[in-house]
């Protein structure tokens, strides 16, 4: 346990320090949007598709399984309230962590390991806020938005398997979708977007300063970053669904 909680404190102070640099606002400028393209733009198609797949998927097993009660029509309801509720915060999470959280975890540790983080060290240039700020910043941003197209993505392709297999008209199914999700569902869902983008990127950032300077240091701090990433989303999933569980 001790190397566990070691890393857990260490994370907690290079945490506290990330946030205690967000009043330097000339670091968050241009590369706050260079990064928000990257880490967002660049994840719009792999998020979509996924939850593409899965809206069909989702549907596929639904409709078989209520089709024994005769409960079709409530393919629309199950297929809302999960995708907002639950799947699409937490996959869109996931596929996020794979593909930003380990980019942002091996940029970093190969700076690391080719020295180019001791070098704006000896220049004066701190790298916490040149290099994991932004980073931070544009995860916290994005994947909430993310999120949200990952639902309306998903979804749609529920009703367009939906409409193919049973015929469902498109007001029927937009209108049971509504009527299974609430106000604080929604606002559920994109809180959760931004706790996982802000906990994905101080835990990449934080793999990639906390490298080992060796060529196989960067494929460790890679894979940490996402198992971790992956571990921690999960966890916080199931703290703040019964926490708004409580609410509504």
């Amino acid at each position: 346990m001790k190397p566990f909680l070691i890393s857990v404190g260490d994370f907690g102070i290079f945490s506290g320090g990330v946030f205690k640099r967000i009043a330097v606002r000339k670091t968050l400028s241009g590369e706050l949007l260079r990064q928000m393209y990257r880490v967002g733009v660049n994840s719009l198609s792999v998020v979509d598709l996924c939850a593409f797949f899965i809206g069909l998927v989702l549907v596929l097993q639904t409709s078989s399984l209520l089709a024994r009660f005769g409960a079709e029509g409530q393919v629309a309801t199950i297929v809302g309230a999960a995708f907002v509720r639950e799947i699409g915060p937490v996959f869109a999470a996931i596929m996020f962590a794979g593909r930003v959280g380990t980019g942002v975890a091996a940029e970093i540790s190969s700076m690391v390991v080719t020295e180019q983080v001791d070098a704006y060290r000896a220049f004066g240039i701190d790298p916490i806020s040149k290099l994991a700020l932004p980073r931070v910043f544009a995860t916290a941003l994005m994947l909430p938005a993310l999120t949200a197209i990952s639902c309306l993505v998903g979804i749609s392709g529920g009703f367009l398997l939906a409409y193919a297999e049973s015929g469902v008209p498109a007001p029927v199914y937009i209108a049971k979708c509504l009527d299974a999700l609430t106000p604080i569902d929604i606002v559920a869902s994109l809180t959760k977007g931004a706790v996982f983008g802000i906990l994905i990127g101080l835990i990449s950032t934080y793999c990639g300063f906390n490298t080992a300077r060796t060529t196989e240091g960067v494929g460790e701090s890679t894979t940490r970053s996402m198992v971790s990433s992956v571990l921690i989303v999960l966890v916080a999933d199931l703290i703040l669904t019964k926490f708004f569980m409580l609410l509504s």
